[in-house]
């Protein structure tokens, strides 16, 4: 698409492309060449390695998205021209568009958060680490939690600031893909006959139901007891903005 944008040269040479009424037209097929440059991308990354294994993670994820954003201009041009729709035409066996382009750039800038973060300044997720979440394109979360910080109280666990991320950024899904394939599927602990074929996507609500609903406490009925209740609740819309990924492939 980014070679569409930089207005590459169409020069007619001899081929062959179907019409959509009739009798098929003069042979004619397109070669596509980009003569300049294209600028690259810039996208804002906020990384959030958190605890454990997280910062390991992130590292190499870091390394990997830096790699692939410097070839994705090639790759993708290339890709797109081998068969791509144009004014109802369906043309194919296109020759590659080569592109010299300069890919995405990724600009990052790592926050405190989770365990990690209360032992830094003392909140699982500091308000300067929501801000930048917020002003970023995307957020990239290594991993939280650890025994360390399992006495703490609730709302000094690492897992209070996952919550709090959540609500602050208004991530509502949790796409979960589990996909079998069959060259692994002895060295599952489900027996095969249950694990083979398997090939699905759970889709996880997250901002709302029994974390976020209200009301919620503690109190003490008439016989002196102490309880503890919290409030499992669903609006209309919060189902059914869910419907969105049904479609997806």
């Amino acid at each position: 698409m980014a070679a569409i944008h930089s207005k590459p040269q169409l020069i007619k040479t001899l081929g062959s492309v179907p019409s959509r009424f009739g009798a098929p037209r003069k042979p004619t097929s397109l070669r596509c060449s980009a003569v300049r440059p294209l600028h690259p991308r810039s996208y804002s990354i906020t990384l959030l390695p958190g605890d454990g294994i997280g910062p390991e993670v992130v590292s190499v994820a870091k390394d990997i998205l830096s790699v692939a954003g410097a070839h994705e201009g090639l790759f993708f041009i290339f890709k797109a021209l081998r068969s791509f729709s144009f004014y109802g035409l369906h043309l194919r066996n296109l020759d590659p568009l080569l592109v010299f382009s300069a890919g995405i750039e990724f600009c990052y800038n790592e926050m405190p958060m989770g365990g990690a973060a209360i032992d830094a300044v003392g909140v699982p997720l500091p308000e300067e680490t929501l801000t930048a979440a917020k002003q970023s394109d995307a957020v990239l979360l290594g991993a939280i939690g650890g025994y360390k910080w399992d006495g703490n109280q609730k709302l000094l666990k690492p897992e209070t600031g996952l919550l709090q991320l959540r609500a602050g950024l208004g991530v509502y899904a949790n796409l979960r893909p589990a996909t079998v394939w069959p060259q692994l599927v002895d060295s599952s602990t489900l027996k095969k006959e249950v694990a083979e074929g398997v090939d699905l996507v759970v889709i996880r609500e997250l901002t709302g139901g029994i974390y976020f609903g209200e009301p919620r406490g503690f109190g003490t009925n008439d016989n002196g007891e102490d309880f503890g209740f919290n409030t499992e609740i669903y609006t209309t819309f919060e189902v059914q903005r869910l419907r969105f990924f049904y479609n997806l492939p």
